[in-house]
């Protein structure tokens, strides 16, 4: 093992925080302190576009949304830096 496959092998263990971005937008502060049960926000994603795959705030893959029993989970279809398949 080389010095520098040891030191990846320590970061393996280092906690990261891993988020699903759905999409955004931007709203002024009346308008959020007027939400309520019910309120729908618009986001800038359409439905079928693939969610963006974040870890510690950096984009690293995208994916799409699935369910199993009983919960949501995330399929990683792209990683970020790769070209997609459908891309020439």
């Amino acid at each position: 093992m080389t010095l520098h496959t040891r030191g990846f092998d320590l970061l393996r263990e280092v906690d990261v925080r891993l988020s699903v971005e759905l999409g955004r937008t931007d709203m002024k502060l009346k308008d959020v302190l007027a939400l309520g049960e019910d309120s729908v926000v618009m986001l800038d994603r359409l439905t079928d576009e693939l969610l963006d795959v974040m870890v510690n705030g950096k984009l690293i893959a995208r994916g799409e949304i699935v369910a199993e029993g009983g919960r949501f989970g995330l399929r990683i279809v792209e990683l970020a830096g790769q070209p997609s398949e459908g891309a020439a």
